[in-house]
């Protein structure tokens, strides 16, 4: 299971209900989707899961009229301090550069699911975003969403007159590009070999209008805090799912039965978990996902032997679990794999 801040939840939630600002049970029920509440503050450290936000990106594409162009609006809406301390390093680097050196670095405290990677080629500069999971569709709405949110931000630091050389997408075009051409203001290129904005040297050594050291040395300081804080938590949580995955072929193991193998009591480790804004319950489906994605992908185990190595009792159980987790049954996922 991945995850993605909710900072994105709520500019697709805001693109989508522009056009009916006053439809309140439509807001209530996109943010539903992700099970987000809609009346609370926001907060980009409140996380969804990957697949959660894939298919809401789906369905409001779906619902659109100009599904199209909806990835752009998303990404076009963002500006540099919805992101936080993040947004502000980036703003005030001293140029584009050292922008996309610092999404390199700290891009993980918004997801865990996508890298940042300024890569020189033969002369030619790219950012590049590489993401984990399926390619579903919403991923690939997704990878749209940010490529955009990155030129739009681009084009905050360093002046409107940003125009990236060119685009590039992994992904097939759509239907009709016109709009993404006009958008992005240069060459845009599907069916490529990676996700990436290619920028000039010219447009990477520019400095930024609003460039300070010290003071984005200040950001970087705190975004240094934060990401050592999201490492230890991330720790944690890992060898948690690590001895769920390993018992499971006996059963789902007590929370108790963990922090004994971790060596703690059953309180301490409850504790900690929720301090880092994990549950017990969510990591012990994060396992047996990510184990029953690997035996049917790797494997040719019948799914009864699956649904048994990953805890469940019976088959049908399973299959009603995985749907839930990835969008899709198990035979679905191990056709596609």
């Amino acid at each position: 299971m991945g995850l993605i801040s909710s900072l994105f939840v709520h500019k697709v939630v805001g693109v989508a209900t522009a056009a009916t600002p006053h439809d309140d049970a439509r807001r209530r029920s996109l943010f539903d989707a992700v099970a987000i509440d809609p009346d609370a503050p926001l907060d980009a450290r409140v996380m969804v899961e990957d697949t959660a936000y894939y298919a809401l990106c789906e369905r409001v594409v779906r619902e659109d009229p100009q599904g199209a162009s909806v990835t752009l609006r998303i990404g076009g809406s963002m500006r540099c301090d919805d992101y936080g301390a993040f947004g502000l390093a980036w703003k005030t680097a001293v140029d584009l550069r050292s922008s996309y050196e610092r999404a390199e670095r700290y891009g993980v405290v918004l997801t865990s699911v996508s890298r940042y990677a300024l890569v020189t080629e033969n002369g030619r500069h790219f950012l590049e975003l590489r993401r984990d999971g399926e390619r579903r569709l919403g991923m690939r709405l997704s990878n749209e969403q940010t490529i955009a949110a990155l030129t739009q931000i681009s084009r905050e630091v360093s002046g409107p007159d940003f125009v990236p050389d060119a685009v590039h997408f992994k992904h097939s075009a759509p239907s009709d590009t016109s709009a993404h051409e006009n958008w992005f203001g240069c060459p845009v290129h599907f069916d490529a070999e990676r996700d990436a904005l290619q920028v000039s040297e010219a447009a990477l050594t520019t400095p930024n209008r609003l460039g300070d050291a010290s003071v984005s040395d200040f950001f970087e300081a705190h975004l240094e805090q934060t990401l050592g804080d999201l490492i230890e938590d991330n720790a944690l949580a890992k060898r948690v799912r690590i001895e769920v995955s390993q018992s499971l072929s006996e059963g789902v193991p007590t929370l108790s039965d963990v922090a004994s193998s971790l060596g703690m009591s059953g309180r301490t480790l409850q504790r900690r978990l929720a301090e880092q804004g994990h549950a017990y319950q969510d990591l012990v489906d994060a396992a047996r996902r990510e184990l029953a994605e690997r035996l049917l992908r790797d494997t040719d185990y019948a799914l009864a032997e699956i649904a048994f190595l990953t805890g469940f009792s019976e088959q049908s159980a399973f299959t009603r679990a995985f749907k839930r987790w990835a969008g899709q049954t198990p035979r679905s996922f191990r056709l596609k794999a």
